[in-house]
């Protein structure tokens, strides 16, 4: 298999995965049972709902987020639970997003995630002899793991054995043959598409005698006589292997049983999803992992087109970092193929390597179009032809228009609900540079005004950059720096940034053609201000920030300038910006209205690491975050004087950090053990803290 093949495949298995659970997730239980989606829904083929951007649901967040650990361990060593337990602490914010926090002892994600803070460790934080048998084996253990399948292509041993690995920081029993046995079959598709070798090797990595074992034969069984109807299939499964017998919120045999009758009466990606969905019980979680199988085997050409458009390429997390929940999934999809050329000691080629921290997208995927997307579809409509994407306008008119662009940052109006409760920080800042290149392909009319542009997300004003008025055939190369103080930016986010097409011609001969785009970057060092301000609260956020922990709110002070407050018992941060940041200079302003801590963060890569300077109980200058553990690096004895403004200008360049705070002098140290992160404010102790606005120049 080639590495484009194996990238192919990849891309197919993701994709699917997340059609499986977009089509299940607006049926999942427990209101929702097969006979009233048959009822309300009948034969699906086609999404349930159609959504303005599908928001977070915990089946995407657990395969991206605990494969982290994977990328965050040191070289040269070996993977382990403990390293996957690191991730579950580093990348969830305490209690919203990421997983179910349905309480200790309910949610088997909740539980472990609480018995790793108490100081249990992996595996014993996921195991039966802590946890008990019910929690155990609930279906978290084959949800969570469809990147491990997809690192090891036709390597079942491997990815069940990873798989098995990290699954065991929350489950045991069942639940960790139910992760074996799904990276298995997902590392077999890539070699072949015929369901029985795939079952046949997945059972191969698990335990005859166990139960997860028995439901898999039964189906297979079952199927082998009654080989017609999935409906029949699944009253035998509700007779025999239902919730009923299987106690806790969601089991993970009944749900694996579902799964394995989807396999075989499904056969196809689409319609085993369908299956999957139909049948009820974890509908979202049993779709998603089919869909990562069958498209893996199926490759791209088994991913329809009506189930892959709405997805827009792009897939919304929720975890720790807003900037790492704006997912490109061809990109990543290259990033994960490179991570396993990586780990399997194979060369990692041109073609998969990409910059963190920067954006580039070449539209060679088949099929790929890097989420973007077209203002006027009625006028436009969008698809990759040849590695190029491509934008076909219809007979338009002057003046109608329709912006081509890339979404870098999200509201709360882009969504319909508050699944999981995403945070966003913007992919794109002031001072970074945009390169692009496009050409016309003219069936009709005269010439058309194409103008880069970006959009202010406080005022929906549409910012033009550059325009040219076209009438050739030709490439253009459009190279231009997003300015810092722009009159009409203002400090403000980006939540676009593309070309706007308006037509010039007119009606007797109306603009016709296709718009080509060969690429898309954008690169170089950011300069902006978090104005606050302009910052509003939504997904209970203040935007552009993400929360962990204590209370915030934006107030304004006797002069009318905004803050940000936070009050906390214990731990209340607030991070932001490109989180692969390096070397940065970053400024902010507080007053310590209660309390003895407060802090200006950079190179913060989650809940468990980054560098801090500022004030904590009686001393001050330069702290580092490492695994729980606040750390002194730098500092002296001193307290902050309360309702005081402090102006403080924290500075990493390499492992230097440099920390100034006015009247108080300044700070240094050597020893920082982080290459890059988030940019932030943060208080670790009992207080209440006002933060100004947050300057950021990178350099």
């Amino acid at each position: 298999m080639t590495t484009h093949e194996y990238l192919c495949r990849l891309y197919a298995g993701f994709l699917g995965m997340n059609i499986g659970i977009r089509l299940g997730a607006p049926v999942e239980p427990s209101q929702w049972t097969s006979e009233r989606i048959q009822r309300f829904y009948g034969d699906i083929h086609g999404y349930v709902k159609q959504f303005k951007n599908f928001a977070a649901d915990d089946d995407a967040n657990g395969p991206v987020f605990f494969l982290r650990a994977l990328q965050d361990k040191p070289q040269h060593t070996t993977l382990q639970a403990s390293d996957v337990a690191e991730a579950w602490l580093n990348y969830a914010r305490e209690g919203v997003g990421m997983f179910w926090w349905g309480g200790y002892g309910v949610s088997t994600e909740h539980t472990a995630y609480l018995n790793l803070k108490a100081g249990i460790p992996a595996p014993e934080s996921g195991s039966i002899a802590i946890n008990g048998k019910t929690l155990a084996e609930q279906i978290g253990g084959q949800i969570f793991i469809d990147t491990w399948g997809f690192l090891f292509p036709d390597d079942c041993k491997k990815a069940a054995d990873h798989a098995r690995m990290a699954a065991s920081v929350s489950h045991d029993g069942d639940g960790l043959e139910g992760a074996a046995f799904i990276a298995a079959a997902i590392a077999k598709a890539f070699a072949t598409d015929d369901i029985d070798a795939i079952l046949d090797a997945a059972c191969a990595q698990i335990r005859s005698d166990c139960t997860y074992a028995k439901v898999v034969g039964a189906v297979r069984d079952f199927h082998r006589e009654h080989p017609d109807n999935w409906r029949d299939c699944l009253a035998y499964l509700q007779k025999n292997w239902g919730y009923d017998r299987y106690p806790g919120v969601c089991h993970i045999i009944p749900n694996a049983g579902v799964c394995i009758m989807a396999l075989l009466y499904g056969r196809t990606l689409s319609r085993a999803v369908e299956i999957a969905t139909m049948a009820g019980w974890d509908t979202d979680c049993n779709a998603g992992n089919v869909g990562s199988i069958l498209g893996v085997a199926g490759n791209l050409a088994a991913v329809e087109e009506h189930y892959r458009a709405p997805l827009q390429d792009i897939l919304v997390l929720s975890g720790i970092s807003g900037y790492l929940n704006i997912m490109d999934i061809p990109s990543y999809c290259k990033e994960l193929a490179a991570l396993s050329l990586k780990v399997r000691n194979l060369p990692v080629g041109q073609e998969l390597l990409q910059k963190e921290g920067e954006i580039n997208f070449d539209f060679s995927l088949p099929g790929s179009i890097h989420g973007f997307r077209v203002s006027n579809p009625n006028a436009c409509s969008l698809r990759n032809e040849h590695g190029e994407l491509t934008m076909l306008y219809d007979r338009m008119v002057r003046p109608q228009a329709c912006r081509l662009y890339y979404k870098p940052f999200y509201r709360r109006s882009d969504f319909d609900d508050e699944r999981y409760m995403p945070v966003f920080s913007p992919t794109v800042y002031p001072g970074q540079t945009v390169s692009l290149r496009y050409r016309l392909e003219k069936f009709s009319g005269e010439s058309v005004l194409i103008s880069s542009y970006v959009r202010n997300t406080t005022t929906a004003e549409i910012i033009p950059l550059a325009s040219e008025v076209v009438y050739d055939q030709e490439w253009h190369d459009v190279i231009f720096t997003i300015e810092s103080n722009h009159p009409k930016l203002k400090n403000a986010m980006i939540d676009e940034i593309g070309l706007l097409f308006e037509a010039n011609s007119p009606a007797k001969n109306r603009d016709f053609g296709v718009l080509h785009l060969s690429h898309f970057s954008v690169t170089g060092k950011s300069r902006y201000t978090i104005d606050l301000a302009q910052q509003v609260k939504e997904f209970a956020s203040i935007t552009p920030f993400s929360h962990n922990h204590g209370a915030w709110d934006l107030v304004k002070d006797a002069a009318g300038l905004s803050w940000m407050e936070a009050m906390t018992l214990d731990h209340a941060e607030a991070m932001t910006g490109n989180y692969y940041t390096k070397d940065v200079e970053v400024a902010g302003k507080l007053i310590v209205h209660y309390g003895t801590s407060a802090f200006v963060g950079l190179r913060i890569q989650g809940a468990r690491r980054g560098c801090y300077g500022g004030f904590h109980q009686g001393q001050v200058g330069i702290f580092m975050h490492q695994h729980g553990r606040l750390v002194p690096l730098a500092v002296r004895e001193a307290s902050p004087e309360l309702e005081r403004q402090y102006v403080l200008t924290f500075k990493a360049e390499g492992r230097k950090l440099a920390l100034e705070i006015e009247g108080l002098g300044t700070f240094e140290a050597m020893d920082n053990p982080y290459d890059y992160g988030m940019v932030g404010y943060a208080l670790y102790a009992n207080g209440r803290v006002g933060f100004g606005n947050l300057q950021v120049k990178e350099f």
